[in-house]
């Protein structure tokens, strides 16, 4: 998972991370475990050296007296015991030591803050101006009724709660901003790609996004295949125990899916409209470079600049913030969100998160390439959100109301909903 000679040699370092992110891991417990583990098969190795040697001499009995031979069959059952013995020891302590391991963090950036949660992010700029109404402003909700964009009733009656169905202009305009901020990423050099939504628990793990996030993984436990609640997810899995080229590198991706997550722990948290349901639709950004902090930091500073740019022709007003240790994933060594104003709420809300993990993924998924001495390296990996919907519904329709309840569509859209300025609120036409 990690480099344990690494871990080994700087013991503070992992026990600061553990601290900072908030992972329930002792690393003394888990140095212990190593250490136990590391004479056992010190152990084991002995045995099967000397279970060798006892039996190449049984193989030579024409030289040997009968009581000489069966003294040697005996010490060789012994032995074969004592490593069976040495053997499952090992097996349960070596079952222990995966368990804690795979709890190790990426180690944060030197410039990562420290913090428990959201409120804790440091804010870093702010781009655009926020409305300033002369008017009732109206939420998302109530103007997603008013152009008849959404049928919550229908969609919860047959899927529970937090379901909803888009349907007229609703539809239009999520299916606009998806391939617009595909078509802009593909644009700076992304290969689209359909990764598979349900995938096998190795490529949750590989991830990163088990253990810890068991809870909010949608399993289809027949077939032992999970819901992904990311693209990244199948993306980077379709790399799983491979080793590309070096000259291939980066690998740049968007893949554009649905998403499932079950939310568990938001109870009760942002329960009215769409900032937290259960499936949405995303375009991710997913990169694969070469294992280089300087590398990574040239690849995170395009994602998020891919994602400030869309945001920026949609028109819209964010803010970027720097996350805290505490407010990060247990791979993540550098992220950033980008946080949309969203004028109900009276605040500015995630919209984008752009997250680098440098060789945390490629060690789990085992994800290499040859440098150029021809030795084999675990690559780098990142990425970040380039749109996600029904959350950017939030801010682009309360952003982008008009007094009459049509909504602006900013010019980098228009030509994804029929060139018109306006959707209107009967969702029939839009006006020049």
């Amino acid at each position: 998972m990690i480099d344990l000679e690494h871990l080994r040699q700087n013991p503070a370092l992992y026990s600061a991370a553990v601290h900072r992110k908030k992972i329930p891991l002792d690393i003394e417990q888990l140095l212990e475990v190593d250490q136990k583990l590391r004479t056992l098969r010190q152990e084991l190795d002995l045995l099967r050296q000397k279970r060798n040697q006892l039996t190449e001499k049984i193989a030579q009995k024409t030289t040997m007296s009968e009581t000489d031979i069966a003294a040697l069959k005996e010490w060789s059952r012994q032995t074969g015991d004592q490593l069976a013995a040495r053997q499952k020891a090992f097996d349960d302590i070596n079952h222990t030591f995966e368990r804690l391991a795979a709890l190790l963090p990426g180690l944060p950036c030197p410039e990562v803050p420290d913090g428990s949660d959201d409120k804790d992010n440091v804010q870093l700029r702010l781009w655009g101006e926020k409305p300033d109404f002369d008017f009732a402003p109206l939420d998302h909700m109530q103007l997603a009724a008013r152009h008849n964009m959404l049928d919550l009733d229908g969609a919860r009656r047959i899927a529970g709660s937090r379901a909803y169905a888009l349907k007229g202009s609703g539809a239009l305009l999520e299916l606009a901003l998806l391939r617009f901020a595909l078509d802009k990423v593909m644009s700076r050099g992304m290969t689209p790609v359909l990764p598979p939504l349900m995938v096998k628990e190795k490529a949750m793990f590989g991830t990163g996004y088990f253990p810890l996030g068991e809870d909010n993984a949608y399993e289809i436990t027949k077939d032992k295949l999970y819901l992904t609640g990311t693209s990244e997810v199948g993306m980077l899995a379709l790399y799983l125990d491979q080793t590309v080229n070096l000259e291939d590198l980066p690998l740049r991706f968007a893949g554009m899916t649905p998403c499932f997550r079950r939310e568990a722990g938001s109870a009760g948290r942002d329960v009215k409209g769409l900032y937290r349901v259960h499936q949405f639709q995303k375009v991710e950004q997913v990169v694969i470079c070469q294992n280089d902090p300087e590398q990574s930091l040239l690849e995170h500073n395009a994602l998020l600049q891919n994602a400030e740019d869309i945001l920026q022709e949609l028109e819209l007003p964010y803010r970027v913030v720097l996350v805290c240790a505490g407010d990060m994933g247990l791979g993540q060594v550098r992220k950033h969100d980008l946080e949309t104003w969203m004028p109900s709420r009276g605040a500015y809300g995630e919209t984008h998160s752009c997250s680098t993990f440098h060789d945390f993924q490629a060690r789990r998924l085992n994800l290499k390439y040859k440098n150029r001495d021809g030795n084999k390296v675990y690559a780098h990996t990142l990425n970040n959100t380039a749109i996600a919907s029904p959350r950017i519904l939030i801010p682009f329709l309360e952003n982008h109301q008009r007094q009459d309840g049509s909504i602006y569509i900013p010019p980098a859209l228009r030509s994804y909903l029929g060139q018109g300025e306006f959707l209107l609120p009967n969702c029939q036409k839009s006006r020049p």
